[in-house]
């Protein structure tokens, strides 16, 4: 092989396989640098470099220059130096050029495994990098086959994996060759290569999805708060706008829902529901829980939890089958839900009210004020400390001493009866089982206790 020829190969490899020439050359010396080791049992003390411009490698051997030789393999004395460098100075180290054509061919064949396995390595990086980079994206892949449940997509440049778990419910690839579309959710660099896995049911799919098919979204005009899905089933997405003239929402459904619509066929007819995002808790709980209507919503900061006011007709409507309409809305706000309707929550705040009536030392006034205090039951008062109760004015310390300990006994008390009631209940159960197993017996029995089975009268006359 010319040196012109060599310089042809590296340069087609480049092209081919999208390597950085300099990584392949740094590759290439460093095969020859394995062969001459071979082939002259150097160790460290040669270099080889390439020459880009005309193809030549060079491959130098150096020794230390010295008056008397003895390590033929690193030294040479100063009468052969100065044959071949008349400057040749003792100490000075001299680089004697190799033939790097005369390596043998077990040398050859080293070069050339150790260059494959090079470009292999080379490429292999090359191609997690790039994947690596470009996690959160969507690419288009070629269905190569199907492998218990996992799907192998090809994408070009390598092969990616579509775990059984991270495909949507219910939705099968049949034929191979089809065009899949699927979501990045990470690349790692394992033995026998980058392994890039991709999903069908991320929320971040749906969202992809979205800011490929809105270009007020890739523009960054309307941005995505937050996503919720059941795969296969429902999601919820929030949007918003820092400009007052465009509508967040209007402009994911599009004319006529067409950008919507779209987005719903990819993932097969899972239905989507747009929310305007608030950065009003109440309101945005609101409209996540949308189609039904919200008459209040009492918010517990601390726990992060809501309890949500609907009107009796829309319970059903609010919750979902099977829960699933509170279940996404919760998720989206990243608050839990508790869904009432009205005539149960009326009733909670009466129930509430007349518990505090009932607390010795307890009356109207006081009750108001601790119920507008946000009190709304005994139960409300224990979890707080009595100190706290002080705080809310006409309320003095030693009061809120009283008020805190006689919530307690009655909460105390409610619960001793709830767990006697319980008993009660066990105790009576158990009775009336015991008694049912003895009343029933079989008929066999029955007949034998009077002397035989029982025979039928042939006719009126003898029964009498």
């Amino acid at each position: 092989m010319n040196n012109q020829e060599l310089k042809r190969i590296i340069d087609q490899i480049c092209r081919d396989k999208g390597l950085d020439r300099s990584v392949l050359i740094v590759t290439l010396e460093e095969a020859i640098k394995s062969a001459a080791k071979r082939k002259y049992g150097l160790t460290d003390n040669f270099e080889v470099t390439f020459n880009e411009e005309t193809g030549e490698i060079d491959v130098f051997h150096f020794k230390e220059v010295v008056a008397e030789v003895t390590n033929p393999g690193t030294q040479i004395s100063l009468e052969e130096a100065r044959k071949l460098d008349p400057e040749s100075a003792l100490g000075e180290e001299l680089g004697l050029k190799l033939d790097a054509s005369n390596f043998g061919r077990i040398a050859a064949q080293s070069a050339k495994q150790v260059i494959i396995q090079r470009m292999k390595d080379a490429e292999r990086d090359l191609i997690f990098d790039e994947y690596k980079d470009r996690v959160g994206e969507i690419v288009n892949g070629i269905i190569m086959r199907i492998d218990k449940g996992n799907i192998i997509l090809n994408l070009g440049r390598s092969d990616a994996l579509l775990p059984h778990t991270e495909q949507i419910p219910r939705e099968t690839y049949h034929h191979r060759g089809d065009r899949l579309r699927a979501l990045i959710i990470d690349a790692k660099l394992v033995s026998r290569g980058p392994q890039i896995i991709l999903s069908r049911t991320h929320p971040d799919f749906l969202a992809a999805l979205f800011e490929a098919e809105v270009p007020e979204i890739s523009e960054g005009i309307v941005k995505i708060m937050a996503v919720a899905r059941e795969p296969g089933s429902r999601a919820k997405i929030s949007v918003t706008t820092s400009d007052a003239d465009i509508d967040p929402v209007g402009a994911c459904v599009g004319l006529k829902g067409s950008r919507v619509q779209s987005v719903v066929q990819e993932l097969k007819g899972e239905k989507i529901d747009i929310i305007p995002y608030s950065p009003d808790i109440a309101h945005y709980v609101a409209s996540a829980l949308a189609p039904a209507a919200v008459l209040r919503v009492v918010m517990d900061e601390e726990a992060r939890s809501l309890e949500v006011i609907v009107p009796d007709d829309q319970l059903s409507l609010a919750i979902g089958r099977k829960g699933q309409n509170v279940r996404l809305a919760s998720r989206l706000v990243g608050w839990r839900i508790d869904v009432k309707n009205e005539s149960k929550y009326q009733r909670s705040l009466k129930d509430g009210y007349q518990s505090l009536l009932r607390l010795p030392g307890v009356g109207e006034v006081t009750a108001d004020l601790l119920f507008d205090s946000g009190y709304g039951s005994a139960r409300d008062i224990i979890e707080v400390e009595a100190e706290q109760l002080s705080m809310i004015e006409g309320i003095n310390e030693a009061k809120a001493q009283q008020i805190w300990a006689a919530a307690k006994d009655y909460v105390d008390n409610l619960a001793k009866e709830d767990a006697e009631e319980a008993v009660r209940e066990a105790m009576a159960k158990d009775f009336f089982a015991q008694k049912a197993d003895r009343e029933i017996e079989p008929t066999e029995n029955l007949g034998a206790a009077e002397g035989g089975p029982v025979q039928a009268a042939d006719s009126p006359e003898e029964i009498v």
